[in-house]
């Protein structure tokens, strides 16, 4: 018999208990296989005595199968129930004497929420388009140029594009300041490698010119000890270097991996690629304001279960991300969870609501959905159907497929429900973001 007791929200108790004859007869049961092998001073093998085997043995069976006894009553009284939980329940034995006839529990858990979503139809949401323009294509191939620029000397007047050679030393009251000094440095204006303050005195100077000027870090900057502060820049330029661009030819093309330098074959694979991961990019933008709209008009309480749990996955990723990147994390030292949280609550909030929509509206993956986009990945690769059997081979990689489909039906069932405009953006604007 069990009763559940609704505490706050979505915290549950459940009191149940467990007969101390299906308990005993377990512990028995799983003793007597310990015997079978055990190998105890003066017994034979399979031999020994069940108060002996009860006695070297009884306390860690009596934990394991008291542990697994209540979670299976659990479940059971749950299933009975009809409760959907969320996260993991925390038991509390009621009974002092395990010996008693039933051994009184309770857990104390959380349950799913009742997702509300409201209208969507009174909603606005910008869908971004895009178009790939032979000036894209050329804009991208100058960018693959100007990383192999070669820099040569020029008698003449720094300009952006150019590569300077200078001294520089900077003092924050009188002091040189950590960071703030250096030697025969390599600066190509523009590239946004330095603080456009920095840069900026720079253009219009000669090779032999010095200049001092005094300049304010931003408040945010990373080097904390200047951050927000004025500091006075020297800087003498030492070289003033243009930078001259390979053109594109046969022996650039090779350079670029394609070993017969067809420059017009180069050129196709540079429109498919861009625009393969342009139309990524404009989809993934459109997926996030489909999802926020969702996120606008559905209505839950967020399980606190849910919540610590998602919060502590993230944060054990950022951590194998930082030692994925060479960071060394000192041994026991984690990152503040208050880091996460908000990210994480949207994260379990869209996934329930997500959850909803699906059952709501049969936007379940259908398989042929899932082929047809294994395929679109896939055609990226030399071997595509390889690529194919890579994915069908493993469940849990089909499983991430199939969530991908699942978000494409959510958000074209948003995107048919609201008042949609079509916003054209351009390539710079695309790959500036996500």
């Amino acid at each position: 018999m069990s009763n559940v007791e609704t505490l706050s929200g979505l915290q549950r108790r459940l009191n149940a208990s467990i007969p101390q004859q299906q308990f005993r007869g377990e512990v028995e049961n799983r003793l007597k296989h310990i015997g079978r092998t055990a190998k105890v001073h003066g017994f034979r093998p399979g031999k020994v005595p069940l108060n002996v085997l009860e006695k070297q043995y009884g306390p860690s069976v009596h934990q394991e199968v008291l542990d697994e006894t209540l979670r299976r009553s659990f479940y059971e009284a749950t299933v009975a129930n009809k409760l959907h939980v969320a996260g993991y329940p925390e038991f509390e034995i009621k009974t002092a004497d395990l010996s008693a006839p039933q051994i009184e529990y309770c857990a104390t858990f959380e349950v799913f929420p009742e997702v509300t979503l409201g209208d969507i139809s009174g909603e606005e949401v910008k869908r971004v388009t895009f178009t790939l323009s032979d000036a894209d294509v050329e804009e991208t191939i100058n960018t693959l140029r100007k990383q192999r620029a070669v820099f040569t000397k020029v008698e003449r007047a720094a300009q952006n594009g150019d590569q300077v050679r200078i001294d520089f030393s900077g003092k924050l009251d009188g002091v040189v300041f950590e960071g703030g000094e250096a030697k025969d440095f390599a600066v190509v204006l523009g590239a946004g490698r330095m603080l456009p303050d920095f840069e900026k005195p720079i253009v219009g100077m000669k090779a032999g010119e010095t200049q001092s000027f005094d300049m304010t870090f931003p408040a945010d900057y990373h080097g904390k000890d200047v951050a927000g502060k004025q500091v006075n820049f020297t800087i003498t330029v030492h070289a003033v270097e243009e930078a001259k661009l390979p053109e594109v030819d046969a022996d650039f093309v090779k350079a670029m991996g394609m070993a017969d330098g067809d420059i017009a074959k180069f050129k196709d694979e540079i429109r498919t690629n861009i625009g393969r991961e342009a139309q990524s990019r404009a989809k993934a933008r459109n997926k996030e304001s489909a999802l926020d709209v969702l996120l606008k008009v559905g209505q839950l309480e967020v399980p606190k279960a849910l919540l610590e749990g998602e919060t502590h996955n993230m944060m054990q990723q950022a951590m194998q991300d930082m030692e994925a990147r060479g960071m060394k994390i000192p041994k026991g030292v984690q990152l503040p969870p208050d880091m996460f949280t908000e990210r994480a609550a949207r994260r379990v909030k869209l996934g329930l609501i997500l959850g909803e929509v699906v059952k709501k509206h049969d936007l379940h993956a259908k398989p042929e959905q899932v082929e047809a986009l294994v395929r679109e990945f896939a055609q990226s690769y030399e071997d595509p159907e390889n690529v194919v059997r890579w994915y069908y081979g493993d469940p849990n990689r089909l499983n991430e497929i199939e969530n991908l489909v699942l978000e494409d039906n959510v958000v074209a069932w948003v995107m048919a429900g609201v008042k949609v405009s079509d916003q054209a953006v351009t390539l710079n604007e695309l790959m500036g973001s996500n």
